[in-house]
């Protein structure tokens, strides 16, 4: 899983870090990754604030499927509060689901993060080598992955 947050040059998430993953149409986690205050570490803190994410991440799954049925919309907005944190979802028309934990509103950024992922998504289903329930292992998507974290987190 991956945390990221979004800047179309109109400001960042922010914040205190995040966490970005993406979870296949069949609840299966293909990639995740951690970004700002909340990036892995080798501490133990850092780590379970890990796994808070992903369990924070992976109990929104239920909210994302009830707003699937409410909205026409890829992008679903907030979908579910734990804490200080929030998850946002978007979820492309195969039903992969993108979600962010972040601690900071910022609607417009955020859309614009997820568009450009499920661009970046769309570009690596395109590999034939690659299964679309398979975990997405491949250096250049995790540094375009790391571009993207990086603009639109700042």
């Amino acid at each position: 899983m991956a945390m990221t947050s979004s800047n179309n040059g109109s400001g960042g998430i922010g914040g205190g870090g995040c966490y970005f993953v993406i979870v296949s149409a069949n609840d299966k986690p293909l990639y995740e990754q951690s970004f700002g205050n909340a990036a892995p570490a080798q501490d133990d803190k850092r780590d379970e604030s890990k796994h808070l994410h992903q369990f924070i991440a992976h109990s929104a799954l239920d909210a994302v499927d009830q707003q699937l049925w409410k909205s026409k919309d890829m992008y679903l907005k907030v979908v579910d509060r734990f804490n200080e944190w929030m998850v946002s979802a978007y979820v492309t028309p195969s039903k992969t689901r993108f979600l962010l934990v972040h601690d900071m509103k910022a609607d417009d950024v955020i859309k614009g993060f997820f568009q450009d992922v499920h661009e970046l998504y769309t570009k690596a289903l395109a590999n034939p080598l690659l299964r679309a329930d398979a975990r997405i292992t491949s250096p250049r998507f995790h540094s375009r992955m790391d571009v993207l974290l990086r603009r639109f987190h700042t």
